[in-house]
């Protein structure tokens, strides 16, 4: 087993050399460059002006300074690499030491409001279970991701990525690289935007523009040199220039419109390139990695084109290549060919995206089982509902701020009722019961000693709010809530209930009658959960259901005036209250 901490801080002291030496090179290259650069125009005074040189003195300076270009081109994306390293190691230290919140990706885009459980349970968001796990860089990666945490998967894919995530959890090298490798982006790759272009109406689709083209330009060369070193009539390098430059007007508007959609992806699709690149040298062992695997090389062939293209298309703006591109109908010439590979490739895209994305989706699950070597992969039971777990921790929680606590819900108890006062922990355990869950429905490992536990659909009602624009106050919100996840209870599944102060916003005889036939109705369904109240007549609800129910309960007690917790569950109802004390612990007078 490899100490996480030990293991990111080795390396972020690699990275951190390598990038201060790949700065000092880039540097240096610089300057040689800007003296070449120089060199140049004082060559061309010499030759020129003080005739000191022949005009193949130029080519001195002028080699230099391409050489230049070119050893820049490959010292600069080494620069960048070791930036993108070091605070690829650094964030995953921050991680191991609970300061990520807020680092990493915060976005709420792809939590949806009919889901029963996403808001409830932290899953996206600042601080979130997504911020945690997430470091994709596609677009496509980061919503498998989401996905997978927004629904369970079946058990057979549940148990495939358990191998997969196994496999990639100690191959650090192939995560850094995923993070790392193509080019700087500023925001992630977005699939629908690719996806669209890849299939959107072809613009330059005839075959024969193709033929005629390299003939234009080759007559237009041949006239040149014709004209000026044979003596030829005027008038056939005329025609062939003006033959040249209406093909090329004829179809400009549609190879810049060609030649700018390419451009704009050119980021993404490096970025794609270098990860199917680094995946397709890889070799796997377990199904769903080699099922993958065989899908890059095939998409590796094709996209090795496009890239060459792109490759071409972006070397016009070098200042060398300005004339010869004009000359040569370099964009015209190279937008037909784009449109050809799209023609032949641009369906494909989709599936190479998607794969991936279903890739760092993995590699996501396998980083936080690296930095997590002490946290298992569940069992996941084939029968009838069932959640054990023991030692379970919340993962979004320090480790040493966390009290763990075992649950068991099979055979015939399906419910337990617990209570205690406010800030006990019964919200708490709810949400590190449902994160967990979504935790091992994505095939990852779970913050406990041990988990078993059947799919099931997840139902919370940890945040439901009031809505002013909605109209809606709190406890009808609820309502509709409990409607939906009685609803869904006929969707082939076990719920999983996460009930958090049941029907609190009404009186406590109506409270008392609803909750028993909400509960009741919902464990008749085959729902398995919890349910938690402060309120000590609901606890007769587990009374009235067993042995399908029973009661549990948090602790607190007043010490020098201030509520004290030992966030421990235990069984049966909670035997005092405390909050007459410390309503007059604070002033009040009761």
């Amino acid at each position: 087993m490899i100490d996480p901490s030990a293991e990111y801080t080795r390396r972020l002291h690699q990275r951190r050399t390598l990038l201060v030496e790949s700065v000092r090179k880039t540097k240096i290259v610089a300057g040689f460059r800007l003296a070449a650069g120089l060199a140049i125009f004082v060559a061309i005074y010499l030759v020129f002006a003080l005739h000191l040189f022949s005009g193949w003195f130029l080519l001195l300076p002028l080699g230099a300074y391409i050489g230049m270009i070119l050893f820049s081109l490959r010292v600069y994306p080494r620069e960048q690499r070791a930036l993108r390293a070091v605070a690829f190691y650094e964030r995953g230290l921050s991680r191991l030491e609970d300061r990520w919140m807020g680092t990493g990706n915060t976005s709420t885009s792809f939590a949806s409001e009919q889901n029963l459980y996403v808001n409830d349970l932290d899953i996206f968001g600042e601080g979130s279970l997504f911020e945690l796990l997430c470091t994709a860089r596609t677009q496509s990666g980061q919503n498998i991701l989401a996905q997978w945490l927004s629904a369970p998967a079946t058990r057979e894919q549940i148990l495939a990525r358990q191998q997969a995530i196994e496999e990639l959890r100690n191959n650090v090298d192939l995560r850094e690289d995923l993070a790392i490798l193509g080019r700087d982006m500023k925001n992630a790759v977005r699939p629908e935007l690719i996806t669209s272009w890849a299939v959107s109406p072809i613009l330059l689709k005839s075959t024969a523009p193709r033929i005629i083209a390299p003939i234009l330009v080759a007559l237009a060369i041949a006239a040149g040199i014709y004209t000026w070193s044979y003596d030829g009539p005027p008038a056939f390098l005329l025609a062939a220039i003006a033959a040249h430059l209406a093909f090329g007007a004829y179809f400009r508007n549609e190879v810049r419109e060609v030649v700018d959609n390419v451009e704009s992806h050119a980021r993404e699709f490096s970025v794609v390139h270098d990860m199917l690149l680094r995946l397709e040298r890889n070799s796997f062992s377990s199904p769903l990695l080699r099922e993958l695997q065989t899908e890059f090389g095939s998409a590796l062939k094709d996209m090795n084109g496009l890239i060459r293209l792109i490759a071409l298309i972006e070397a016009r703006r070098n200042e060398f290549l300005l004339i010869a591109a004009a000359v040569l109908l370099w964009n015209t010439q190279l937008a037909f060919a784009v449109e050809a590979w799209r023609e032949r490739r641009g369906p494909s895209i989709k599936v190479w995206l998607q794969n991936v994305g279903e890739m760092e989706a993995l590699c996501a699950l396998a980083g936080y089982a690296f930095e997590h070597p002490e946290n298992p992969f569940p069992e996941i039971a084939d029968g009838p509902a069932v959640l054990e777990a023991e030692d379970l921790r919340h993962p979004l929680l320090p480790r040493n701020q966390c009290v763990p606590n075992s649950i068991q819900l099979a055979g015939q108890l399906q419910l337990l009722v617990i209570s205690g006062s406010n800030m006990s922990g019964k919200s708490t355990l709810l949400r590190t019961v449902g994160t967990n869950v979504a935790l091992a429905q994505a095939g990852a490992p779970v913050n406990a000693t041990r988990m078993r536990l059947s799919r099931l659909a997840i139902g919370a009602t940890l945040r439901v709010q009031d809505s002013l624009h909605g109209g809606t106050s709190r406890f009808y919100a609820e309502i509709q809530r409990l409607r939906d996840i009685m609803e869904l209870t006929d969707g082939g599944l076990p719920v999983l209930l996460l009930l958090d102060e049941i029907l609190y916003g009404t009186n406590s005889h109506d409270r008392t009658i609803g909750a028993e036939a909400v509960i009741r109705g919902l464990v008749e369904k085959g729902a398995i959960g919890f349910v938690t109240t402060h309120d000590l007549a609901l606890a007769k609800v587990a009374d009235a259901l067993a042995p399908r129910a029973a009661n549990a309960h948090f602790e607190d007690r007043l010490e020098q005036g201030k509520m004290a917790f030992d966030y421990v569950l235990r069984p049966g109802v909670v035997q005092r209250s405390n909050a007459l004390e410390l309503m007059r612990a604070v002033g009040l007078k009761v």
